[in-house]
């Protein structure tokens, strides 16, 4: 089990604050195993993700002691407790391969996470209701004219299970603005990479009409800009022209997977931070 605790905050920059957090830490008979730090100069904020050791610090008491040095300097912060187990919410549609992805790596323990919920809202047969090994299914249809009910009953799932992240896991329908609003800062999407060059129905089809030598996914969150909020992660896929539309179709669900996945784990481990319309990401 991991018995580290995780600090991550961000602040505007100034002198001393590596100093300041090392300090306290110190102070409290803490053992910093992993630091990493940036600055960017274009916003001149400062962020930081610190992973130590509390001896016997309790992190209720610490984050007691931290609030005055977090105020002090204007931060957005989080002490994230030893084996702390975010709740997340998975959406999925018709296509399922990011979702039994991100339920896979959840069994092996690549990623630690409690999924207190699957919402689609297209009905799952009884063969696929073993993959979601035990987390509670919601079906819950939508048609542009229950869009408001539908979202509404989604909203609810999230505030009764206490979900902390939501994660749309090709999950193919739009938010409405006041539902983008309510999951701001919360919620993360994945999408092909050929936005906005090729939109509408069959993506990739399109793509090899146009002889694209390069495919890819993009991870991001959720916002009221359609498809354009701040990016997690991407990767790219080379192809050639031998391969077929349906071949473009299943690369492009790997990379898709893997991209989630991987910006889901970020999220989760508190290595990504807002910076305005873009995103700050310590890797492993």
């Amino acid at each position: 089990m991991n018995t580290t605790c995780v600090l991550s905050l961000s602040c505007g920059d100034k002198p001393g604050l590596v100093a300041q957090v090392a300090g306290f830490l110190a102070a409290k008979g803490g053992n910093i195993t992993d630091a990493e730090q940036y600055n960017d100069p274009a916003t001149q904020r400062f962020f930081m993700r610190v992973e130590f050791d509390p001896g016997i610090a309790s992190p209720d008491a610490l984050r007691a002691a931290f609030a005055p040095i977090a105020a002090e300097n204007g931060m957005d912060w989080k002490l994230r407790a030893p084996g702390h187990r975010p709740k997340v919410l998975l959406m999925v549609s018709k296509f399922d391969h990011c979702l039994v992805d991100l339920l896979y790596r959840k069994r092996i323990g690549e990623i630690a996470m409690d999924v207190v919920a699957v919402v689609s809202n297209h009905e799952r047969g009884a063969g696929s209701a073993g993959m979601l090994e035990g987390a509670p299914y919601y079906h819950c249809p939508v048609t542009r004219d229950t869009k408001p009910q539908q979202e509404g009953q989604v909203r609810a799932i999230v505030e009764e299970t206490g979900a902390e992240l939501i994660v749309l896991a090709r999950y193919m329908q739009i938010l409405s603005d006041e539902m983008a609003g309510f999951l701001s800062g919360r919620c993360i999407n994945i999408h092909h990479s050929f936005l906005p060059g090729f939109k509408g129905a069959k993506p990739y089809h399109q793509a090899h009409a146009r002889g694209v030598k390069m495919i890819g996914a993009t991870s991001h969150y959720v916002t009221t800009d359609l498809d354009e909020g701040p990016i997690i992660a991407q990767d790219v896929e080379a192809i050639g022209h031998r391969e077929s539309p349906e071949e473009l179709v299943a690369k492009g669900r790997d990379v898709e997977r893997r991209v989630l996945a991987k910006a889901v784990k970020a999220h989760l481990e508190d290595r990504v931070f807002l910076n305005g319309a873009r995103t700050v990401v310590f890797e492993r």
